[in-house]
């Protein structure tokens, strides 16, 4: 009898840690407010990105806002001005409704810009062949005041992709393969409303980065090898960028199942 106590007592003990990380992963709604670091005063407008969940929210007049997640989740939080933060969720902010979270007011440094005009003749026939020409396929979707890339179309996108599945060690195949759970968030992400409106009004990728959880310079390249310009690159806002790299993926895993 005395043999067995140990081994109830792990039994138990593992039983409890178990149900530990069960609840741990249980998803509620959690409600926080959002203010100025420097003047405790709310912000308004916030963006809150729950980067485990894909879910997004915004801050109402008050500051405060509401957002599905579970213990551990990271939330990335941006405002116009101010320095992104990504915060831990905890067992407290559930149990007090108190929570606040501050952002902090961005220093700005302006630099000299240098303004380069084109070098025109004044003969129209010899300008127009100076200047640079985009040879990107491009093509408008209802609704939208911008339009969208969809790559040179000789060579097409399709083809780019059966390059990276024949070879191996073509870098867009090892893109995509360093992190195939974020990889998958891309639907999610295209499917949530606020992540799609604060994408929209981006151009700095620093969104795309925390939720894909790849590098700025990971993003050029899978795009670069979806055989977009270069000027949609450097131009498109962050949800263009998301609808390149979601569908340069999609034509990627069709390749890669044959």
């Amino acid at each position: 009898m005395n043999k067995l106590l140990p081994v109830v007592f792990i039994l138990f003990t593992a039983l409890g840690i178990s149900q530990n990380n069960e609840n741990s992963q249980i998803i509620q709604e959690l409600k926080a407010t959002v203010i100025n670091a420097q003047t405790n005063f709310p912000l308004e407008s916030v963006h809150i990105i729950n980067l485990n969940q894909v879910k997004g929210t915004i801050t109402n007049q008050d500051g405060q806002f509401a957002i599905d997640a579970a213990v551990n989740d990271t939330l990335y939080l941006t405002y116009l001005g101010f320095k992104p933060q990504k915060v831990r969720v905890t067992n407290d902010m559930f149990k007090f409704e108190d929570t606040k979270i501050s952002l902090t007011e961005l220093a700005y440094a302006l630099e000299e810009v240098i303004v380069r005009p084109y070098q025109l003749t004044g003969f129209l026939e010899i300008d127009v062949k100076n200047l640079p020409v985009n040879s990107g396929y491009q093509y408008s979707i209802s609704g939208l005041n911008k339009s969208y890339e969809g790559g040179n179309k000789n060579p097409s996108a399709v083809t780019k992709v059966l390059g990276a599945i024949l070879n191996p060690a073509d870098l867009l195949r090892n893109l995509f393969g360093k992190k195939p759970q974020q990889m998958r968030k891309l639907r999610q992400m295209k499917e949530d409303d606020d992540i799609r409106d604060l994408l929209a009004s981006k151009f700095d990728r620093e969104t795309l980065i925390q939720l894909l959880q790849i590098e700025k310079m990971d993003i050029e390249d899978i795009l670069n090898n979806c055989n977009y310009s270069k000027s949609f690159i450097q131009t498109a806002n962050d949800l263009q960028i998301l609808d390149a790299i979601s569908s340069c993926y999609e034509e990627y895993k069709v390749l890669n199942r044959k």
